[in-house]
C-alpha cells in the first residue's frame, strides 16, 4: 500500500534478508530510544473522547515550556495529528539515513503515518504484524535526535499498537483520556487494566468535554451525567479539558499550536498539564510499576 511503499522506498537501504532488516530496525529503534528522556503514551479505551487533541496539545505545551519534544502519531486508521497542526500535505524528507520529522514549532518534532499517505482519504488496511513493523520503523528509521519527551498518540483500545509500544518501551508512562460518562469510563477502566497487566507506569487521567463554557455568558454547563466512582481505581485526575468551541475551531483549522500560544483559559489547562508532567516524574499509581525516579 502507498504509505508502506513510501516508507520502504525512502527509508534506509534494505539488509540482506527480511530478518536482518527487522533486527537492524529494532537496533536503530533502541538507539533512538536511548536518546529520549521520557516516553509518554496517550491512550483511551474509546474513540471520540479527545485523545489526539490531548496528545497533540500536551506535546505542543511541553515544547512551549522549552522541552525538546517529539510527537509520534501511531493511530494508523485515523491519524489526526497532521490535521490538528496544519501539516496535511507535508512530506517528511529523507536525509540519506532516516526520515526527518517535521518541525512546525520550536522544540517540536512531529511524525505521523498520515504524512506518508498518498491522499487524505486513503484507508490503512493492515493486520497486526504490519502495524508492529511500521511502529518499529517510525521509532527507529526517523531522525528523532535528542529529546526530553516523546509523546505517542495511540489509537483507541488495547490492540496491537499500544501493546507493541509497551513491549518496545517498557519504561513508557501512560496518560489516559476519557469523557466522564459511564460508556467511556467503562472502556478506560479496561485500558487501566491493560496497563496494570503490562506493568506500565500510569500517570493519571485527563477528563475531557465534561462541561461547556458558554462563550457568551461565561456560565459552565455540564454535558454529561457523571457516573459515581466511574474512573479507574487508583488513577489520579491530572486535569480537565472542557468542551471549548474555540478549541474545536482551532483543531479543525490546524491551529492548535496557535491556540495554545494565545493563552486563553483552555490553553492554560494544557500548559498546566504539561508543567505538571514535565516536572519530576510523579509516583506510580496502583496500575503501574513503582517509580524509580526520573528518566531524564
Amino acid at each position: 500500500m502507498s504509505a508502506m511503499s513510501k516508507l520502504a522506498a525512502d527509508g534506509p537501504p534494505q539488509e540482506s534478508s527480511p530478518g536482518d532488516a527487522r533486527l537492524a530496525t529494532q537496533r536503530r529503534r533502541d538507539e533512538n530510544l536511548a536518546r529520549i528522556g521520557r516516553v509518554i503514551v496517550v491512550m483511551s479505551g474509546k474513540g471520540g473522547v479527545g485523545k489526539s487533541t490531548v496528545a497533540t496539545g500536551l506535546a505542543v505545551a511541553l515544547a512551549r515550556l522549552g522541552r525538546r519534544t517529539g510527537l509520534l502519531d501511531i493511530d494508523f486508521h485515523g491519524p489526526s495529528v497532521p490535521v490538528l497542526l496544519g501539516l496535511a500535505g507535508g512530506l517528511p524528507a529523507f536525509d540519506g539515513e532516516a526520515l526527518r520529522p517535521l518541525e512546525p514549532a520550536p522544540n517540536l518534532r512531529v511524525m505521523s503515518l498520515g504524512l506518508l499517505l498518498s491522499g487524505a482519504d486513503d484507508a490503512v488496511i493492515w493486520r497486526g504484524p504490519m502495524k508492529i513493523g511500521v511502529i518499529n520503523q517510525l521509532l527507529g528509521d526517523v531522525a528523532w535526535g535528542d529529546l526530553d519527551f516523546l509523546v505517542l498518540d495511540c489509537p483507541p483500545g488495547t490492540g496491537d499498537e499500544p501493546l507493541s509500544v509497551a513491549q518496545a518501551v517498557p519504561t513508557a508512562e501512560v496518560v489516559l483520556v476519557a469523557t466522564p460518562q459511564e460508556v467511556a469510563m467503562a472502556d478506560v477502566r479496561k485500558a487501566a487494566t491493560f496497563c496494570r497487566t503490562l506493568r506500565l507506569h500510569v500517570l493519571g487521567l485527563v477528563e475531557t468535554m465534561a462541561a461547556l463554557v458558554c462563550p457568551g455568558c461565561g456560565k459552565t454547563v455540564a454535558l454529561f451525567r457523571r457516573a459515581a466512582g466511574a474512573a479507574p481505581e487508583g488513577v489520579p485526575l491530572l486535569g480537565e479539558i472542557p468542551f471549548d468551541p474555540l478549541l474545536q475551531e482551532a483543531c479543525d483549522e490546524g491551529r492548535l499550536a496557535a491556540f495554545l500560544a494565545e493563552g486563553g483559559p483552555t490553553a492554560r489547562r494544557f500548559m498546566e498539564l504539561a508543567a505538571m508532567l514535565g516536572a519530576e516524574r510523579p509516583e506510580a499509581t496502583e496500575t503501574g510499576q513503582q517509580s524509580e525516579g526520573s528518566n531524564e
